[in-house]
């Protein structure tokens, strides 16, 4: 494969320029060999592609980086070359001659280029991210070796949140700053809450008489138990909200608890409970099917 010195097309010497005068560069080469001034020129038709495609490569900063790696690896292979060849010749006439500056001029050469980032994601369950928790794990590093990092939940931590280890990512090159590690945290649903945005769901059990009469029950919430009322002729199926008594929002407040009611039937019945049933069977004209 070719390689393109992007710089070079684009009329620049190094690397260590900004994206600002990236875009000078690009507007003052594309208008050079813009296809309007050069009519005819199928050299400046393959010049303009060249130049465009170098814009698009250099103008975004993660594609420049990823280039520059190249582009720095490709310049000292051939400064290597380059410096090989000179020393023949130099030996030709005046036998071996000490080149200390080698080492030296490759040094200037080698530009930090800071280390990459690096992201993975954890569970946690609905209780460990609203009390908050340290959590350990391990990760292999890109030497293959196994490294473990504790990683501390912060209290209220939201859904899809990260948590930033700075300095925890792949190695800097050339004494340059390593990358970060960002941990997406995945909140788990339980047997007993679910979770959405900052309202926890739940359900409420209650007895037939109970959904029938109207009643105060006790309800869990995920940090204590509260106290709520269920209207006269409640519902299977209809929800009952508890504000404040939800999941955190970041903001100091809370969600709502939601409680999604289900009329519960026993499924034994003793000598009293069946005989009252069988008397509510004789005298209620109620009947679901009919409503």
């Amino acid at each position: 494969m070719v390689f393109k010195d992007y710089y070079k097309i684009l009329g620049l010497e190094t690397s260590r320029v900004s994206i600002d005068e990236i875009k000078i560069a690009y507007r003052n080469a594309a208008k050079k060999y813009h296809p309007d001034v050069n009519i005819g020129d199928s050299l400046a038709e393959e010049r303009i592609k060249d130049i465009n495609e170098a814009y698009r490569t250099l103008s975004v900063p993660s594609s420049k980086r990823k280039y520059d790696r190249i582009w720095n690896s490709h310049n000292i292979v051939n400064k290597k070359f380059s410096f090989k060849g000179k020393e023949s010749f130099v030996k030709m006439f005046f036998g071996n001659i000490k080149q200390n500056r080698q080492d030296t001029d490759e040094g200037k050469e080698k530009e930090p280029l800071r280390g990459e980032n690096v992201e993975t994601e954890i569970n946690a369950t609905i209780y460990e991210a609203f009390y908050g928790l340290d959590k350990k794990i391990s990760l292999r590093t890109v030497e293959g070796k196994m490294k473990t990092f504790t990683v501390t939940v912060p209290q209220g931590i939201r859904n899809g949140e990260k948590i930033r280890l700075i300095g925890q990512g792949k190695p800097g090159i050339n004494g340059a700053k390593n990358g970060d590690l960002f941990i997406k945290i995945n909140i788990k649903d339980d047997k007993k809450f679910k979770l959405q945005g900052c309202d926890l769901y739940t359900d409420l059990c209650i007895t037939p008489w109970e959904a029938a009469l109207g009643t105060r029950v006790n309800i869990q919430s995920i940090d204590e138990e509260t106290k709520v009322y269920i209207p006269q002729g409640i519902q299977s199926g209809e929800k009952i909200r508890i504000p404040g008594k939800g999941y955190k929002d970041g903001r100091g407040s809370r969600g709502d608890l939601i409680a999604e009611v289900k009329i519960m039937v026993p499924k034994k019945l003793t000598n009293d409970e069946r005989r009252i049933f069988e008397q509510l069977n004789m005298i209620s004209t109620f009947n679901p099917r009919n409503e």
